[in-house]
């Protein structure tokens, strides 16, 4: 062979431009490339020469690459012959059957967290890589975090190429990810980026043969995957919907918002309770702890029952506020009622009176965010919400003026302060009042009490059972609570059972007023440190609840209930997936007690509709069949090997460590 000639394969990869057509990334295909290969162009003296036989072979294989993408819709007609499923994990039939239809229907996957999601959207993937040879493959995920796991978790189950995938996000360049639009098949995404890379023409809209959705459930209104979707559409309409989500969505109309905007044709739902994969799931014991006020917190909150009538009354005179059982009303409410009177004002009400009426509103609603504050999550809680108000950081003037002239306010703002003010300054840095300030724990709320007392009984009892002591045999307990301020409060209470409870925050990107965000790579730094046991008890935002792969916890906590069910199944998914796990829900007596129960109800109402009743739901009656006409891939199961992953950029160690409360020794 002379010195100018190369082989097929060592010209695969390099971008040769010829009359007979450019191998740059039309097709988008990253071809395999020999270890010494150059990826220059040819000279221009070679290109003057007779062609080699390589250099003929390379520009047919092109042109019937060509060829092919247009024939078929770039389907294969040899690999599509079969569709491959993998025997490397143990075959579970629910998981078989959800794959085979999730190739040949846009559908929507509901399954309870820890019974793999996550695998069957890698069996998809993985067949159409295979079926599209110049196509592309999309997984979008909400988050970074969740990004950067899925794509290794994908690599786990299929083993496709790691040259062949990537990962991007926001920080990633604009310039770099159209080159990787280019250069690879396999991609994983915010869904931002994949609007923003569409809106500029840097995503090649019509290669894209598949498109996996997780955490489908948020595809609602005005979001990003709803935008991806109507994006995608007017490109093409030959590429395949593949949702994933713990729960379809919070009510029947936002099922049906999920089904219509993600043009959902099947939705395959299992329960807790659903025979085919009862013989996989652990059993997850929940129990509802009702706690009482108590009496100090019942004087408080009938003070600020007072507080609100007085503010409300006003609104209630001018009927502008219709509803009179002060205590009862909440502030979703108050704002319809001020949306109402915005778009239907009084004939009577006209001028200053409409701003006076504004501002009253804006009080109200305010104070009963506080009484939702007082009542879930307890006085701590209530007093540094009002501390925002009243020292100015919220930028509520008039609100601050207001309450400062209503004498029962003041009054019971003081008695907060007297109880409560040393944690403020303390808790803002990150560090434990108790071990700072020498004072005593005050707990704010008797479901603090409660929870204490759950979590010290649970880790006795653990390490009487497991005499071992092998850090295997370890037990990790997740409390959840939607407020940093609370989160704050428990992480607090329970750092003065050191060393048994070795407790970790966890909340997310953005910054607040008392405690700092975590940045999305200390998120996954301080998952890590919890999954290798470097912390046993994690207190978590909402941010803990979906998707991220936190490892196997046996107790999990809520500290408040959520009116939606997407939230609460999104918790309880936090365990029993490799053994049996507990949970507890612990819930004031009253209005908490009545918001829990009527979010199972919720519930209930959409797995019946889903399961027992199509015609309540409308499904997208065109999924395109992406294998054309007369073929019929038949399964084929084989064992998969894979290397190990290697992350594109490895994880650093935290730079801002200031922001992360383990609560060690006062830090």
């Amino acid at each position: 062979m002379s010195g100018r000639q190369r082989t097929l394969f060592q010209t695969w990869g390099s971008s040769i431009s010829r009359s007979s057509g450019a191998l740059g990334c039309s097709s988008g295909t990253e071809r395999p490339q020999s270890p010494g290969s150059s990826k220059a162009p040819l000279p221009a003296a070679a290109e003057a020469e007779p062609e080699s036989d390589d250099d003929v072979l390379l520009v047919a294989v092109y042109e019937a690459e060509q060829r092919l993408s247009l024939e078929n819709g770039g389907f294969c007609t040899s690999a599509g012959a079969l569709w491959i499923y993998p025997t490397n994990c143990p075959v579970r039939d629910y998981q078989l059957h959800i794959s085979r239809v999730a190739l040949f229907c846009n559908t929507l996957v509901c399954l309870p967290t820890g019974l793999g999601k996550t695998f069957i959207a890698a069996v998809v993937m993985y067949n159409f890589y295979r079926w599209f040879p110049s196509g592309k493959v999309v997984f979008m995920a909400p988050t970074k975090p969740l990004v950067t796991q899925q794509i290794e978790a994908c690599y786990q189950v299929m083993g496709i190429p790691q040259s062949h995938m990537a990962e991007m996000t926001g920080s990633t360049h604009a310039f770099t990810r159209k080159e990787i639009w280019c250069s690879k098949r396999v991609l994983f995404l915010t869904p931002q980026v994949m609007v923003n890379d569409l809106s500029r023409g840097a995503c090649p809209a019509a290669e894209i043969k598949c498109l996996v959705i997780d955490e489908a459930h948020k595809a609602l209104g005005n979001y990003a995957y709803c935008q991806v979707v109507r994006e995608l559409v007017k490109f093409t309409n030959h590429f395949r919907i593949l949702a994933l989500s713990a729960t379809p969505g919070s009510d029947i109309k936002a099922v049906q918002q999920v089904i219509t905007n993600l043009l959902i044709g099947q939705v395959e739902l299992r329960s807790e309770d659903s025979p085919d994969i009862l013989a996989y799931s652990h059993e997850r014991k929940v129990e509802k702890l009702i706690v009482p006020l108590g009496e100090e917190l019942a004087a408080i909150q009938k003070t600020y029952i007072q507080i609100l009538e007085a503010f409300a009354h006003s609104l209630i005179q001018r009927n502008v506020l219709m509803r009179r059982d002060i205590s009862n009303l909440t502030k979703y409410q108050i704002i319809l009622a001020r949306d109402q009177f915005r778009k239907n004002p009084s004939p009577n009400i006209v001028g200053i009176q409409q701003g006076i009426i504004e501002g009253e509103f804006a009080i109200c609603i305010s104070l009963y965010h506080g009484y939702e504050l007082l009542q879930q999550m307890g006085m701590r809680s209530l007093y540094f919400f009002l501390c925002g108000i009243m020292d100015g950081t919220k930028g509520m003037t008039r609100s601050k003026n207001e309450l400062s002239r209503n004498e029962d306010f003041m009054k019971l703002y003081k008695y907060l302060e007297c109880m409560f003010a040393h944690t403020r300054s303390t808790s803002a840095n990150g560090i434990s009042a108790i071990q700072q300030g020498g004072k005593k724990f005050v707990y704010g709320h008797p479901k603090l009490k409660k929870l204490e007392e759950v979590v010290i009984e649970h880790f006795k009892s653990w390490n009487a059972e497991n005499t071992s002591g092998k850090k295997r045999d370890e037990t990790r307990v997740m409390i959840f609570s939607s407020f940093r301020d609370s989160v704050q409060e428990i992480a607090e209470m329970l750092s003065q059972h050191q060393p048994i409870i070795r407790v970790m925050t966890f909340v997310g990107h953005a910054s607040g007023k008392s405690t700092k965000g975590f940045t999305q790579k200390e998120q996954l730094e301080v998952v890590k440190q919890f999954r290798d046991g470097g912390y046993n008890t994690l207190v978590s935002t909402c941010v803990g609840e979906e998707g991220l792969d936190i490892g196997e916890v046996d107790l999990i906590i809520c500290f408040d209930s959520q009116k939606s069910p997407i939230r609460l199944v999104q918790r309880m998914g936090r365990t029993g997936r490799k053994r049996q796990g507990r949970i507890v829900v612990i819930l004031s007596e009253g209005r908490e007690e009545r918001i829990y129960n009527q979010s199972q109800s919720n519930k209930r109402n959409i797995y019946k509709a889903i399961s027992s009743n199509r015609q309540v739901l409308h499904f997208y009656q065109r999924s395109p069949r992406m294998v054309p006409d007369g073929i019929n891939p038949k399964l084929h199961k084989m064992f998969i090997t894979h290397g190990v992953y290697e992350p594109e950029k490895p994880s650093r160690n935290l730079q801002r460590k200031s922001s992360i409360f383990s609560f060690k020794d006062g830090k």
